[in-house]
C-alpha cells in the first residue's frame, strides 16, 4: 500500500484551510471537495497544491465525502476536516493498523467532544460498538469500504461507524488531540434527525 489519499470536504473555509493543506500536501495526495463555496476556498486549496473537485452547489458534508471517496485512487483514504482542528502528524498512526491488516476503519478519537448532542449520539452508538468518538472527522479506512458506504443520514455521527460495522468492517480507534480553532459553533440541528437514524441502524442492522 502506498500513501493514503486525504479527502478534505470544505465549505467556505478560505480563511482556515491553507495552513492544514500546506502540511498535508508535503506528504500525501490531497483531494479538497469544494462543496459549492461562495468564498475563495477552491483557489486557496489549489494554490496550496491540493487537487480540487468542485460540487456545483452546496450539497452537504456527506455528499462531499462520498465524492472524495469516488475520486480517490489510493487503497486507504483519510477524512480530514478543513478547519485546522486535526493534526497531519496523526495520520500515520491511523493508517498503521490498516496497513498491518488488523483493522478496516480507524477513528481518530478526540479527548473532548464539544457538543452534548454529539455525546448523546455517541452513547447510543456504543450500545452496538464500543468506540469513544463515533463522530470524529478524522478517520482512515480502506477505499474498498469507503465506496460501499451509502451514508444516507443527516450527518456521520454514529451512523458512519454503524454502517461500516454492518458491512463487517473491523473498527478501532487511535487517541488524538485536536488543535484549538476560532470558529462559530451553531446549534447542530441535524442531530435531532440523526437520533432517529442512529436508532434505525441499531434496530435494523
Amino acid at each position: 500500500m502506498g500513501e493514503p489519499t486525504v479527502v478534505v470536504p470544505a465549505y467556505n473555509e478560505a480563511d482556515r484551510i491553507e495552513e492544514p493543506l500546506e502540511a498535508l500536501v508535503e506528504r500525501y495526495p490531497v483531494i479538497v471537495v469544494d462543496d459549492g463555496s461562495t468564498d475563495e476556498t477552491a483557489a486557496v486549496a489549489e494554490n496550496a497544491g491540493a487537487t480540487v473537485v468542485r460540487q456545483p452547489e452546496n450539497s452537504g458534508y456527506i455528499a462531499a465525502l462520498k465524492r472524495g471517496f469516488q475520486e480517490a485512487s489510493s487503497d486507504i483514504v483519510v477524512t480530514f476536516d478543513a478547519d485546522g482542528e486535526h493534526r497531519p502528524d496523526d495520520i500515520q498512526r491511523l493508517i498503521r493498523p490498516i496497513r498491518n491488516d488488523n483493522l478496516d476503519l480507524v477513528l481518530g478519537a478526540r479527548s473532548t467532544i464539544p457538543r452534548p448532542s454529539e455525546r448523546f449520539l455517541n452513547a447510543l452508538t456504543r450500545l452496538r460498538i464500543d468506540v469513544a468518538d463515533s463522530g470524529t472527522g478524522l478517520r482512515a479506512l480502506r477505499r474498498s469500504l469507503a465506496v460501499e458506504l451509502t451514508l444516507d443520514t443527516a450527518c456521520t455521527c454514529g451512523t458512519f461507524v454503524l454502517e461500516a460495522a454492518a458491512k463487517g468492517a473491523r473498527i478501532g480507534e487511535v487517541q488524538i488531540e485536536t488543535q484549538a480553532v476560532e470558529k462559530p459553533r451553531g446549534v447542530a440541528w441535524q442531530h435531532g434527525k440523526q437520533f432517529f437514524d442512529v436508532a434505525r441502524y441499531l434496530l435494523v442492522h
